[in-house]
Parts: structure tokens; sequence; C-alpha cells
């Protein structure tokens, strides 16, 4: 037998009483405003900011070629 078979696979984390501890749940709360700033600038932009981005420059490209088309 192996020794990994005697442990119990995906067990909840638990505190020194043997307490279960909810780690997504801590760690949110542990969160101050350093990592918060760090957090943002790594973490990229979400779908729609980005869509946002190509709807407005799409709308300065036609901008432009009516302007071309124009003549001005």
């Amino acid at each position: 037998m192996n020794s990994k078979d005697n442990k119990t696979p995906n067990a909840p984390p638990t505190d020194t009483s043997g307490k279960p501890v909810n780690v997504v749940e801590r760690d949110l709360d542990d969160r101050d405003d350093d990592t918060k700033a760090v957090d943002e600038i790594i973490t990229p932009s979400s779908t729609r900011v980005k869509e946002q981005d190509a709807e407005e420059l799409q709308r300065k490209v036609d901008e432009i070629e009516r302007k071309v088309a124009d003549g001005n």
C-alpha cells in the first residue's frame, strides 16, 4: 500500500483546533488596499471593457473615413 492511500483527498482545510476554515472567505476578508491596487493592475480588463474600447475605436475610424470620403 501507498502512504498516500491513507490521506483523505480534497479534505477541507482546518484550523489548529480542527474546525473547518473557509479559505476563500478568509482570503477575501484579509485583502487590504495595497493588494487590491496590485490586483487591479495585474488582472486583465474584462471582455466588456475591451468591447467598449473596440466600439470607440470603430466610431473614430468611421468618422475619419467619412471625412476622407467628403474630401475634408
